[in-house]
């Protein structure tokens, strides 16, 4: 295609769709369709400056209903001629409480107009050929080139690198200094496809960009070319950025990889919006842009890197980590049905390399994820960790310099699916040798039997009692335990912060500076680290409180004027990118099934070094908590308990239940009693033998058969077959 219109179809995916504004429109508003667009913004801007809010509301309504193309909007307010007046307007309006989401549409739309016309590639090629203007055209053409950033590097490039015009090609060289970090990925990306007099070209302008993120690819040009010129460019433009030929070029690209993965603010180019860019160079078609959704850019920017890295140093397992996170984190953070332009869904899942690469490297990448509280990535390390690492390897593992046992610190992690899934694997590998921390394995997998579907929240209003109670009110419909107030700050309830399994969802309902003071001091808390936190703002705070945390995947922030449906909606997306949200129904019965399968193995195998009877108090509470098959399944681990309370708890559960339920638990108190002999109390016994005196016949025979169990001496069974035999008439009057 000719290259002047070459990138259009790119540029056509990144254009944002036509922004609307509230309901469709009545039949009243749809008789005003007759207005032009033109007398709708005036008519706005009218009212707005005479204060008359509803008329200005209903008339920009109308505007914004109309879908205007983003582009079609910025020529309308334009062609107004009075641009200034529209400023006044809209900036007047953001401060009345029911115009200001009409404005905020207005804003943004204005804004991503200004933005898409000014990426156009027939925009970018318009103001290429003004650089050749005059000196007014050439300033003109300089900032809206600067204006598209990125978008603008492949006719930038084109003109430098094939231009005739000596002088444009200058001002083209100059501009892409301008873009700054912008013009950095396209040019390194470039840069190899080139022939050594324009390598020495871009070389040239690199140098003069201060962004270290070009010194991966200058240092290794430097060591592999074999120009001359080429290594004399390299070397002026790594010493003007301050780095050092004689790096390591696998050791650079794999720290600029780490500032990608952790989504450093200088290597986003678009923050804020939808997409951001990847490039590739086609020697026959130039710099090809690759549109990608910013969820996912980092971590294709970072799994990119770490393989170049490899390329030149195939043996470094930290990269292989940071690959794997990266890829862990791809999957993660992909939207529903996201066709990734360089990740095909041809290619193998996260999890395939991940098991391929061994327990070290999954160690690692669930280290990242603990120290980044990560939940998500910390879950994922250990699923593949446990389907590879023998108990050796699951307990201590060398992580460079550094000597971790990061599965033992997820037993401390606070999230309570990475703690169950932590004790999960280490119960499954049956340790051998004993290990600092084994003793918080068992309870962890007793507490996944008894905890795993509760759901706890913090509210912190300050003083507003009546806020307090309208949230708590919320939340308890929706099934959460809501911990007292605190007035003074978290530490009013520290005991019942500590006391609980986890803390699902935090509510922030305060000023400005109370709100930062409640979630840092949270985000430093152990328990509350992981908590994902759902901030309010008030009209005036919330452009500050979404300002400071709007990267946070912790933080979701909404104003305080929402409906309680909305409020929902936030709490929901708050714990679901926070957590993975709430564990279900079904979720905590898996996670109960497995920790029961896994104790239940551990006491079979009598494991001497992570003991079941730690978890016979919480098993014996959960005995009374749970009915059905979970019940069976806890009685069956409590039966190869060797302690008194465990066949007592056995004993009491059998005689609160009733029908076959009651006898398959009396099979559970006979299997403890062949296994450990006769522990229980003489009131059990007693209520045993009524039982072996049952009218049910299925009843009598079971409850018998843990009296012989028990090997109870004869004064306690005679009874029994004197009121059954021909010598006790008694029994005929007793029915």
């Amino acid at each position: 295609m000719p290259r002047s219109n070459r990138w259009s179809f790119l540029v056509a995916a990144l254009i944002t769709l036509p922004l609307t504004f509230g309901p469709a429109p009545s039949a009243n508003a749809q008789a005003g369709e007759e207005k032009t667009n033109e007398q709708l913004l005036k008519n706005f801007e009218h009212f707005i400056l005479i204060a008359n809010y509803d008329l200005a509301a209903a008339e920009g309504s109308e505007l914004m209903d109309r879908n205007l193309d983003p582009v079609e909007f910025v020529s309308l307010v334009e062609s107004s001629r009075n641009t200034r007046r529209y400023e006044q307007a809209l900036a007047r309006a953001m401060n009345v409480a029911e115009l200001e989401d009409l404005a905020a549409v207005m804003d943004r739309t204005y804004r991503q107009g200004k933005l898409n016309r000014a990426r156009d590639p027939s925009e970018v090629a318009r103001n290429i050929q003004l650089l050749s203007g005059t000196l007014r055209q050439q300033q003109l053409a300089r900032e809206r080139l600067v204006a598209a950033g990125e978008y603008a590097m492949p006719q930038l490039l084109d003109a430098v690198l094939q231009g005739q015009n000596s002088e444009l090609r200058a001002r083209a060289t100059m501009v892409m200094r301008d873009l700054g970090r912008q013009a950095v990925m396209p040019l390194v990306t470039a840069l190899p496809a080139l022939d050594a007099a324009r390598q020495e070209t871009i070389v040239d302008v690199l140098g003069q960009i201060p962004y270290r993120t070009s010194l991966p690819f200058l240092v290794l040009l430097n060591q592999t070319t074999d120009s001359n010129a080429v290594r004399e460019a390299t070397r002026r433009a790594v010493n003007r950025l301050e780095g050092r030929l004689d790096a390591r070029p696998a050791d650079l690209f794999l720290a600029l990889g780490e500032g990608y993965y952790d989504e450093r603010v200088e290597l986003t180019s678009f923050s804020g919006e939808d997409f951001q860019l990847l490039w590739n160079y086609d020697p026959g078609l130039g710099l090809v842009m690759v549109p990608i959704v910013t969820e996912v850019f980092h971590e294709a920017m970072a799994m990119s890197l770490c393989e170049q890295a490899l390329a030149l140093d195939a043996s470094n397992p930290v990269t292989v980590g940071l690959w794997l996170a990266a890829n862990f984190s791809r999957e993660i953070d992909s939207p529903a049905e996201y066709q990734n332009p360089v990740y095909p869904a041809t290619r193998p899942e996260a999890m395939y390399y991940a098991v391929s690469a061994g327990p070290q490297i999954g160690q690692m990448v669930l280290a990242r994820g603990l120290d980044d509280r990560d939940t998500p990535l910390a879950r994922r390390a250990i699923a593949s960790i446990e389907q590879t690492a023998g108990s050796d390897s699951l307990i201590s593992v060398g992580l460079g310099t550094e000597a971790r046992s990061p599965l033992l610190e997820a037993l401390r992690y606070p999230d309570r699916r990475v703690q169950y899934e932590a004790a999960l694997a280490l119960g499954k590998s049956q340790p051998a040798e004993g290990f600092e921390g084994s003793q918080r394995v068992v309870p962890t997998l007793a507490s996944a039997v008894r905890n795993a579907g509760t759901r706890t929240a913090v509210v912190m209003t300050g003083s507003d009692r009546e806020a307090y109670d309208g949230y708590r009110g919320m939340l308890e419909q929706d099934g959460f335990t809501v911990l007292p107030a605190a007035p003074n700050g978290l530490d009013d309830i520290a005991g019942p912060i500590a006391e609980a399994p986890a803390i699902d969802l935090v509510i922030v309902a305060l000023g400005e500076d109370d709100a930062r003071a409640v979630i840092d001091a949270a985000k430093a808390s152990q328990k509350l680290a992981v908590s994902p936190i759902l901030a309010f703002g008030s009209a005036e705070d919330f452009p500050n409180l979404d300002r400071i945390y709007g990267r946070d995947r912790l933080v979701v922030v909404r104003r305080n004027s929402i409906s309680d449906a909305q409020m929902r909606n936030a709490a929901e997306l708050a714990i679901n990118i926070g957590s993975g949200g709430l564990i279900s129904t079904a979720e905590a019965q898996d996670y109960a099934d497995r920790a029961l399968s896994v104790l239940r193995d551990l006491a079979v195998s009598g494991n001497a070094v992570l003991l079941v009877e730690d978890a016979r108090t919480s098993l014996a509470t959960a005995l009374g908590e749970r009915s059905g098959r979970t019940r069976l399944e806890i009685a069956e681990v409590l039966a190869h308990v060797d302690r008194e309370e465990s066949q007592m708890a056995l004993m009491d559960s059998a005689i609160r239940t009733n029908g076959s339920e009651q006898i398959d638990l009396l099979a559970k108190v006979g299997d403890s009693a062949k296994r450990f002999g006769n522990l229980l109390p003489e009131r059990q016994v007693r209520r045993l033998l009524e039982l072996a005196r049952a009218d049910d016949a299925a009843l009598a025979t079971s409850a018998a058969a843990v009296v012989g169990a028990l090997e109870l001496p004869n004064f306690a069974i005679t009874p029994v077959i004197l009121e059954q035999s021909d010598a006790a008439p008694a029994r005929a009057d007793r029915r």
